[in-house]
């Protein structure tokens, strides 16, 4: 896994993105499925980092945090992360959990979501909860049309491929 730092380039938002790689993260941005969380906007662009720069050899060195799995034996993504306070690593573990919960109360419609989000929308469906995938263009229209969406936190792999 590796972590982006993302900028919304209409707005300047910032935000951190997880991906399973570079090309990962290229296709995501290609198919228009990521957006601004704060704004929506699906124009995101890689921000500037601080490069990884190697400690001295007189420094502590950076800690191996592995966010403990929601189900004992699940396998969840570990980073080599340097100062992860409690506090944060507990809102990595409530927000994976969060996730993973409403994922297992929702049903997966992959390409089909825009087509399914506005369904309910307007009352041609029964509403229930859903993910999948949408273009960006597919989620500026349904927000314009005031149907209530959010991006995810974390990536989602479809129910087909192993996450």
């Amino acid at each position: 896994m590796i972590v982006f730092d993302l900028s919304c380039q209409p707005n300047g938002h910032r935000f951190e993105a997880w991906f399973r790689s570079s090309d990962d993260y290229a296709r995501q941005k290609d198919d228009g499925l990521l957006v601004c969380p704060e704004c929506g906007s699906p124009e995101i662009e890689k921000a500037v980092m601080a490069p990884s720069v190697g400690r001295k050899g007189n420094q502590m060195p950076a800690r191996e945090v592995r966010v403990e799995a929601p189900v004992e034996g699940e396998p969840v993504p570990t980073a080599s992360v340097a100062n992860v306070t409690p506090k944060m690593r507990e809102a990595l573990v409530k927000l994976a959990t969060l996730q993973k919960e409403a994922l297992e109360k929702s049903r997966w419609v992959g390409g089909d979501f825009a087509d399914e989000a506005r369904a309910m929308h307007y009352g041609e469906r029964e509403a229930e909860a859903i993910h999948g995938e949408a273009t960006g263009e597919e989620v500026e229209e349904l927000l314009e049309e005031g149907v209530e969406i959010a991006p995810l936190p974390f990536p989602v792999a479809p129910p087909d491929i192993v996450n």
